[in-house]
C-alpha cells in the first residue's frame, strides 16, 4: 500500500525535482527513511542529496544511476522509486548490455563542437537515445567563436540531421547563446557529447561557477581529455539540476526503435507513402524513400544512417534474446546436474 508523504518544508528537495507525485510513490513501510536524489555513483557507494544534507549511502544491491530518487535510512538505500525516464545506451562490451547514463531526465543537451568538424552520424545516434529516453533533446553547437565561416554550413547540416529539434549555437567564451541554453535547460538536464565538445566549460557557465574541471583539446586530432570522469548532479542557479557526463567514445543503441523513428522523422514520414508496408527502402518498387533520394530531397547519407541504426538495434535485440536463452539453458543444466547429484547421493 502506498502512503503519500508530504513534501518537506525545505526547498532543497524541490530544487532537485521533488514533487507531490514523487511523494505519493513513497511506500507506507518507509519506516522513517528520508527521500533523496542520487547525485553520484561510485563503486560500493552513492552520494544522495536529501532535504538536510548530502549523505554517503550503501546501495545495498540496488542498480542505481545518477538522478534516481531513493529512500535512505541509517546510511543505506532502502528503496528506489520507479523511474519516469532514463537515458540509456548499449555498453561497449559487445554484449548489448544497457548502461543507464542518467535517470528521471527532462532535457538532453546534445553538445556538438563546431571546431572539429560536424559528425552528423554521432548527432543522430545521440538524438535517438534522447528521444527514446522520454526527454526532450536540444542540440547545442559549441565553440562558435572558433570558426565563424563554418557556422552557416553546420546549421544547415544540423537542420537535416536533427528535424524538429531546437539547435542553439553557443560560445562559453563570449557568452553568445548562453541565455538560450539556460532557458532550454528545463527540469533535470543532461549534457552528452564527445570529449572535447566543451561540455564542462558549458556546465560551468550554466552553473555560474568553476565547478567542473576543464582541459584543452589536442590540436593534432581534435580530441579532448576526459576532464569529467564521472556523472554528477548539480543544482542550477535558476532552478532545476544539471548532470555533466564523461565524453562518450561509443554511442550504441539498444531497445531504441521509437527513438530512432523520432530522430529520423523525415524518413519515417516518407515511408508512409511506400507501396508496401514492409518496404525495406532498398530496391522495392514504389518506394517513396528511394524516390526522395533519387530526387535529391533526402540525402542518401541520411537514409543509410537510418538503416544502420535500425540494423544495430535489431542486432542488439537478437543478442539480448540469445543471451537470455543461453542463460536459461545454463540454469537448467545446473538444475539437472544438481538433481542427478542428489539422486546419486540417495542411492548410496
Amino acid at each position: 500500500m502506498l502512503a503519500a508523504v508530504p513534501t518537506p518544508d525545505h526547498t532543497t528537495l524541490t530544487r532537485y525535482g521533488w514533487d507531490d507525485a514523487w511523494a505519493a510513490l513513497v511506500p507506507g513501510s518507509a519506516d522513517g527513511a528520508a527521500p533523496g536524489r542520487v547525485a553520484r555513483v561510485d563503486r560500493g557507494r552513492v552520494d544522495v542529496l536529501t532535504a538536510d544534507d548530502r549523505v554517503h549511502a550503501d546501495p545495498r544491491g540496488h542498480a542505481l544511476a545518477v538522478g534516481d530518487w531513493v529512500l535512505v535510512g541509517d546510511g543505506t538505500v532502502t528503496a528506489v522509486l520507479p523511474r519516469r525516464t532514463a537515458l540509456v545506451r548499449a555498453t561497449v562490451s559487445g554484449r548489448s548490455d544497457a548502461q543507464v547514463l542518467a535517470a528521471n531526465v527532462d532535457t538532453v543537451l546534445v553538445t556538438v563542437p563546431l571546431d572539429t568538424g560536424l559528425r552528423t552520424g554521432r548527432v543522430e545516434r545521440l538524438l535517438a537515445l534522447a528521444w527514446e529516453s522520454g526527454a526532450t533533446p536540444v542540440v547545442v553547437l559549441t565553440k562558435i567563436d572558433r570558426d565563424g565561416e563554418a557556422l552557416v554550413d553546420a546549421l544547415g547540416d544540423l537542420a537535416v540531421a536533427a528535424p524538429g529539434v531546437d539547435v542553439v549555437p553557443v560560445s562559453a567564451v563570449t557568452g553568445d547563446g548562453l541565455a538560450e541554453v539556460a532557458a532550454a535547460a528545463r527540469g533535470t538536464t543532461v549534457l552528452v557529447g564527445p570529449s572535447g565538445a566543451g561540455k564542462s566549460t558549458l556546465a560551468n557557465a550554466l552553473l555560474g561557477a568553476e565547478t567542473m574541471a576543464t582541459g584543452a583539446v589536442r590540436a593534432v586530432d581534435g580530441k579532448g581529455r576526459h576532464t569529467t570522469v564521472h556523472r554528477e548532479l548539480l543544482p542550477l542557479p535558476g532552478g532545476g539540476v544539471l548532470v555533466d557526463t564523461p565524453g562518450l567514445r561509443a554511442v550504441g543503441v539498444r531497445d531504441a526503435a521509437e527513438g530512432i523513428d523520432r530522430a529520423f522523422a523525415d524518413v519515417v514520414e516518407l515511408a508512409e507513402a511506400c507501396r508496401f508496408a514492409d518496404c525495406a527502402h532498398d530496391r522495392e518498387p514504389g518506394c517513396a524513400v528511394q524516390d526522395a533520394v533519387g530526387g535529391g530531397t533526402l540525402p542518401a547519407r541520411r537514409l543509410e544512417a537510418y538503416r544502420k541504426l535500425v540494423r544495430e538495434d535489431e542486432w542488439a535485440a537478437a543478442r539480448t534474446d540469445a543471451r537470455l536463452a543461453a542463460e536459461r539453458r545454463g540454469r537448467w543444466k545446473q538444475v539437472t546436474k544438481d538433481q542427478r547429484a542428489a539422486y546419486r547421493a540417495r542411492g548410496r
